[in-house]
């Protein structure tokens, strides 16, 4: 009777060392793209790691929702192709919502609001109609809603050079080739207008929504992916309203990127 409760007690400890093993086995785990490439908000350390806001806030986020994540990096142009082919669970890269986006992913709560705004040789005057602008050099990101807005806005009269990355915009402007560019005014004043080579450089043309009707960049996820939406929503307003999403982005740039951030001053 006494081994056989044993026994019994034994087949129980074992079940229960599989179950845990295979639990352990199968933690959910989320593949996310980001662009790598975008500082402040992503870019990669002397020591190979990628950091910045948003791998940062990422790993928060999956901190909080408790799920193992892997970070890939890729081109900005390269992220929603492969989220729609399933190489990607989300996409952790700011992005703007246009009309085609929202045809083809889901758009998660705006992570930042960033107008975008021209960039241009101190002093010089532009009209920004494509009269004014006929015959200019201006570099613009593969794939991005500023190389949209400004087909849509000028067509062909000004030429437009296509880069992957906006470092190698900045380095065509310090350079001269490039008469000018437009992007998002955070990102450009961190990483040019405030450093000793954008120097001679400064904004015009005012502020502008270049995303459409929708203003702010958000995180993105496939469209029957509306339950890791959710999850990661609820997940990032919780992550803002305590403030560890302010927190973050002290370390990284000054100027406040959320409304609710003014509860955090």
């Amino acid at each position: 009777m006494i081994q056989g409760v044993r026994g019994f007690l034994r087949g129980l400890a074992v079940a229960a060392l599989v179950t845990g093993m295979s639990g352990s086995a199968s933690a959910e785990k989320l593949v996310l793209g980001n662009e790598g490439s975008y500082p402040p908000f992503s870019m990669v350390d002397p020591s190979g790691r990628l950091t910045g806001l948003e791998p940062e806030l990422a790993r928060e986020m999956c901190r909080r929702m408790n799920v193992e994540c892997e970070i890939v990096v890729m081109d900005f142009k390269a992220l929603i192709p492969a989220l729609l082919q399933s190489k990607l669970d989300a996409v952790v890269s700011q992005t703007k919502p246009l009309p085609e986006r929202l045809a083809r992913v889901l758009f998660g709560r705006p992570v930042l609001f960033n107008p975008d705004s021209y960039v241009v040789r101190s002093g010089r005057t532009y009209s920004f109609t494509r009269e004014g602008l006929k015959g200019l050099r201006m570099g613009l990101q593969r794939g991005s809603a500023q190389a949209k807005y400004v087909i849509e806005q000028f067509g062909n009269a000004v030429e437009i050079v296509y880069y992957d990355n906006p470092d190698q915009i900045r380095l065509d402007l310090q350079a001269g080739r490039l008469d000018l560019t437009l992007g998002p005014k955070i990102s450009w004043t961190n990483e040019f207008l405030s450093k000793p080579a954008g120097q001679g450089w400064e904004f015009a043309g005012g502020d502008l929504w270049t995303g459409g009707g929708e203003q702010g960049s958000s995180w993105l996820a496939r469209k029957e992916s509306t339950a890791l939406m959710e999850r990661m929503n609820t997940t990032l307003g919780t992550i803002i309203a305590d403030c560890t999403f302010t927190r973050l982005r002290r370390q990284f740039m000054t100027v406040e990127l959320l409304p609710e951030e003014a509860a955090c001053r």
